[in-house]
């Protein structure tokens, strides 16, 4: 089973994931990454100031204009 992260901020995507049986854990600071298949992201502090840090090796979703359902199909299809 994959493990996926999501920001506390997204409880809807946490919740749909949930349901459809995916082991969902929180995202709080960059460690929290290290051991997820694939992480949701809210999108709002994306590429602040132009820097870029690779904390995992997985698929990063963003989920800013996507419904719940949509981003779950995203992470299905990249799991």
């Amino acid at each position: 089973m994959a493990i996926i992260g999501v920001e506390e901020s997204l409880t809807n995507v946490q919740q749909a994931l949930q349901e459809k049986g995916h082991e969902v854990i929180s995202i709080r600071n960059e460690s929290d990454v290290a051991n997820c298949d694939c992480c949701v992201v809210s999108g709002i502090d994306s590429n602040v100031m132009g820097m870029q840090t690779v904390a995992m090796e997985g698929s990063v979703i963003e989920a800013s204009g996507l419904t719940a359902d949509e981003v779950c199909q995203a992470v299905e299809s990249r799991i």
